[in-house]
């Protein structure tokens, strides 16, 4: 846990002068051998004032443990509010700065009925999600694997992958395969980033700062989650160009603050997440009740239970601002004076619009098929627009997510013109094995990427076209303009 900066060293302070502060106007608690005044902080506290109180003029350091990422009670407080270390510190040194992992209903592993294998037994991305699926709790699994209600869409995102198939050359010198690539400006040793995922700490007790590590150590881009578990000045440290997923806060301000500290912490981009006004449905997520002690470090988004079920991710989403509209880019551009891309395009009329609203990037996704099940797999709205609307190609950076597992499905996406595509739940899982297992992912998904370009003949990924696919099994389901082929009736209120 860092510590504050402070001009003086700091004052020792006694349990009995620490245990006059309890009271709701005069507040002082412990954490991690440091005492801070909350007297003001705990009546906004978005986990509800009544916590904190439980533990006015003591030890708060497990409770906080419990529902906070490290770091983020300095970046909540006023540097004045630390007001010294507690004195018992000098005599019994503590060993609680330790990040622990959340006490959460147990795993199979956790059980004794599951064995971890060892990380260099995986070899692809199914089988980190096979481990996770055994590993993680019931809960963290069903929040993380979860899709909307029938899981259509879900499916879908693979299976057209399945259905496109590819056109080899042969007889090409492949001896030497560059997939390096540049997005938004930044290199990256690969044509894939982590797609941005909440709340990685209930995979792994370092969450967003494993996976951050173990995409240095590969060399690729992480666009880090509104809802991540741990602020954002604690995930950047890792050193590697970092991308910010931003839910807009219907506390407008809120969000005004976040972009102007994300680029102050040198974020390179802002990925708007368009596609998500309200969160879907996710029933296998709603089923299992969730653990009360889960908090976004950056959002405060909170989970808890309520008659609907317990849903993290409709929980959590309370904030998000389902006023957002196209008027509202422009804001965001100028607040955040970083290039802006659109997250969740979805048919290629939004597309024409992002280039009119001057957003430098738009990624095709449906959130994984988590928002709205029975929208079109990503895949298939990037044919759409092949159809539809080419120019958008020559103006913008196009980004794909949803499905992607395999090498080949990276290639078909960059071979109809994708600069890049996101890669999400197989990172989280990954996690299991912190940041070596974000980088072994990374390892296999390059590996399989380079063994798929020398089967095609190709040496360069700038050497993808859409001659190398054959896209007939989905031709017949791509539209033309949001027209329907045969349908002419109008309804009385148009989009």
């Amino acid at each position: 846990m860092a510590d504050l900066a402070i001009n003086k060293p700091p004052a020792y302070l006694g349990s009995s002068e620490i245990q006059k502060h309890s009271h709701e106007d005069d507040c002082w608690i412990i954490v991690h051998s440091k005492v801070y005044d909350v007297s003001d902080f705990h009546k906004e506290h978005p986990g509800g004032s009544n916590i904190i109180m439980r533990y006015a003029g003591g030890d708060a350091t497990a409770a906080y443990n419990e529902i906070h990422a490290p770091g983020i009670i300095e970046d909540a407080l006023p540097r004045d509010r630390f007001l010294g270390i507690d004195e018992s510190e000098q005599i019994h040194p503590s060993s609680t700065t330790a990040i622990s992992p959340l006490p959460i209903t147990p795993s199979q592993a956790q059980q004794g009925i599951y064995t971890k294998p060892l990380l260099e037994s995986l070899i692809s991305a199914h089988d980190f999600e096979d481990v996770a699926r055994h590993l993680f709790t019931k809960k963290a699994f069903a929040f993380y694997s979860s899709a909307a209600t029938d899981l259509v869409t879900h499916n879908l995102n693979s299976s057209y992958y399945r259905q496109i198939l590819l056109r080899p050359r042969v007889l090409r010198n492949v001896r030497e395969v560059s997939i390096k690539r540049r997005i938004l400006g930044c290199e990256s040793s690969a044509p894939f980033f982590v797609s941005p995922a909440a709340m990685a700490r209930l995979a792994h007790p370092e969450g967003e700062m494993a996976l951050a590590r173990g995409c240095a150590g590969e060399g690729i881009i992480q666009v880090i989650s509104s809802n991540a578990s741990y602020p954002l000045e604690s995930i950047v440290k890792a050193g590697q160009p970092f991308f910010l997923q931003l839910y807009v806060n219907t506390d407008r301000d809120k969000s005004a603050k976040l972009l102007v500290k994300a680029r102050e912490l040198g974020i390179k981009a802002i990925f708007v997440t368009v596609d998500a006004p309200v969160p879907g449905k996710r029933e296998a997520d709603e089923r299992i009740a969730a653990e009360s002690n889960v908090v976004s470090a950056i959002s405060g988004a909170r989970a808890h239970n309520d008659k609907k079920g317990g849903g993290m991710g409709r929980l959590m989403a309370k904030y998000v601002d389902s006023g957002l509209c196209w008027e509202d880019v422009r804001w965001i551009r100028e607040t955040s004076g970083l290039p802006v891309v659109l997250k969740g395009v979805q048919c290629a009329m939004d597309a024409r619009l992002a280039v009119e609203y001057g957003v430098q990037g738009i990624m095709l996704s449906n959130h994984g098929g988590r928002s709205l099940d029975t929208s079109p797999p990503s895949i298939l709205t990037l044919l759409e627009l092949h159809k539809s609307a080419p120019e958008v190609f020559s103006k913008l950076e196009i980004y794909v997510d949803g499905g992607i597992m395999r090498g080949t499905d990276v290639v078909k996406a960059l071979a109809l013109g994708a600069t890049a595509v996101g890669i999400g739940r197989p990172y989280l899982y990954s996690l299991a094995y912190g940041a070596e297992g974000v980088e072994h992912l990374t390892s296999i998904l390059k590996d399989e990427l380079v063994t798929s370009l020398k089967l095609c003949g190709v040496t360069d990924i700038d050497q993808l076209h859409p001659g190398m696919l054959n896209t007939g099994a989905v031709d017949h389901m791509v539209l033309d303009d949001g027209q329907h082929p045969y349908i002419t009736w109008k309804p009385k209120s148009m989009l």
